[in-house]
């Protein structure tokens, strides 16, 4: 008896120090993740994982997901992320949370990704591999992702405020249909400014 009610009250400690965590911004789980807190670092998968799976799944085009699997996209950021993490590469500003720095990552791995994808297509004994990806020139993987950031963020920050609610969250992985709920306007509406938005960030990343 003893023995279980032992068991139970380690459970329940856990359970209480989980819970605790999530409260936590995520500023301090970062602070606790480079003092190498396994925790944090769970909790700020568990924070943050579902919604860059359907980034990744809104993201990632149906030729691509023949080679690119989007759960592998997600893990790939992850591994990244942690790994620098640790190493006090980044800084969350006070009342800051990790979301556009993971969804900046993403959109570097899933631009990656395509690329070895469409020069794949020209011999098909190539196959892509994110893990090779991963762990490439980090000064040519820091620069690509600090231009990228720059650029969604002028083109996102260009656009009028409900515009800019639209497309951020589609970058988050929202259906057109949901978008056009929670703001009220119709699809064909979200669509074109979808789009629009599309084409000018495909004009400044290829400029």
């Amino acid at each position: 008896m003893r023995n279980k009610e032992t068991v139970g009250n380690n459970e329940d400690l856990e359970r209480l120090n989980r819970e605790k965590l999530a409260e936590l911004t995520d500023r301090s789980l970062m602070r606790r993740l480079r003092e190498g807190s396994d925790d944090a670092a769970t909790t700020l998968y568990l924070r943050y994982a579902q919604r860059l799976r359907r980034l990744a799944n809104a993201q990632v085009s149906p030729h691509m997901a023949l080679r690119v699997d989007p759960e592998g996209v997600v893990q790939s950021v992850f591994r990244t992320f942690f790994r620098r993490a640790s190493s006090g590469q980044y800084e969350v500003a006070e009342k800051e949370d990790l979301w556009k720095l993971l969804l900046v990552m993403s959109l570097n791995k899933i631009r990656t990704a395509g690329t070895h994808h469409r020069a794949s297509k020209r011999d098909q004994g190539k196959t892509c591999s994110l893990s090779n990806i991963d762990d490439g020139n980090a000064a040519e993987n820091e620069e690509a992702f600090h231009v990228l950031k720059l650029t969604i963020e002028e083109v996102v920050g260009n656009l009028p405020e409900d515009q800019r609610n639209i497309v951020w969250l589609r970058i988050e992985g929202h259906e057109v249909s949901e978008i056009a709920e929670k703001t009220g306007r119709a699809k064909r509406s979200i669509e074109r400014i979808l789009q629009a938005f599309r084409q000018k960030l495909n004009d400044q990343i290829v400029e």
